[in-house]
């Protein structure tokens, strides 16, 4: 028996790095998975990836800052399996145009709004009436250690995933009477692929990584989090944002 099994999961930016790995471990646990994702080669391989050890998992394109296609890539997870019972609202990022409030180009602002807190928005809204037909469900917000302590020189992504953490808490208590689960995950220095590229394996020289008490974290341990959080291991765990992130948080 999976942890899992039975039910219908979304990840977005399921092709690479924490999405992927969530993925993978979400089908490994018995989920039938939609892998969302907007750069189509990555997804498929994903999708090639769990498929090839014997789970269930389908590709669909997505654009999580587009009203559009959003609502399809819910569609698509429905007319495949049926319902919907879990969405991971794992897509977003930043770019190194990130800086301090005064000096920070304004498109870069709406660009982390509209990445990370209009997509997370956009999935919630399209995906919550198909979890009611369901009978109640999980979703998981991908905020960040950003959101809950102060970080220098971030100041656009910062705010992207604050709103995050807030709205995690509104749909927590709006949609709760109807059985649905509301948290958010909020990962510290994370050894993705990207962040070894960037850090050049060497993810010390980062002020937040200097915080971290007992290691970064991998995707991995990421994806358990987000696994507990979609079972029925956690039945009265909503509105909660959970640092995943070494204890930086706590410093």
């Amino acid at each position: 028996m999976g942890r899992l099994d039975n039910k219908v999961a979304i990840v977005t930016g399921g092709g690479n790095g924490i999405g992927r790995t969530t993925a993978g471990l979400f089908a490994k646990e018995g989920a039938s998975v939609v892998i969302a994702e907007f750069d189509a080669a990555a997804g498929k391989d994903a999708v090639k990836e769990i498929t090839a050890s014997g789970g269930r998992a389908s590709f669909v394109h997505a654009d999580v800052t587009e009203p559009d296609s959003v609502q399809a890539m819910v569609k698509f997870a429905v007319d495949t399996y049926g319902k919907l019972n879990i969405l991971h609202n794992n897509a977003g990022g930043s770019t190194t145009r990130d800086n301090i409030i005064t000096e920070v180009p304004l498109e870069e602002f709406w660009y982390a709004i509209k990445l990370n807190l209009f997509g997370t928005f956009l999935g919630c809204r399209f995906a919550i009436p198909e979890m009611v037909k369901a009978g109640g469900g999980s979703i998981i917000n991908m905020a960040s250690s950003f959101a809950i302590m102060g970080v220098p020189k971030q100041d656009c992504y910062t705010a992207a995933k604050g709103g995050i953490v807030s709205l995690t808490r509104s749909l927590a208590v709006e949609y709760g009477h109807q059985n649905i689960k509301v948290n958010a995950i909020a990962p510290g220095v994370t050894m993705t692929d990207r962040v070894i590229k960037r850090s050049n394996g060497d993810p010390s020289a980062y002020d937040l990584a200097k915080k971290h008490r007992i290691g970064y974290g991998k995707p991995l341990d990421i994806a358990y989090m987000a696994l507990y959080l979609a079972s029925d291991e956690s039945p009265v765990t909503t509105g909660v944002t959970h640092p995943v992130d070494g204890g930086a948080s706590v410093s």
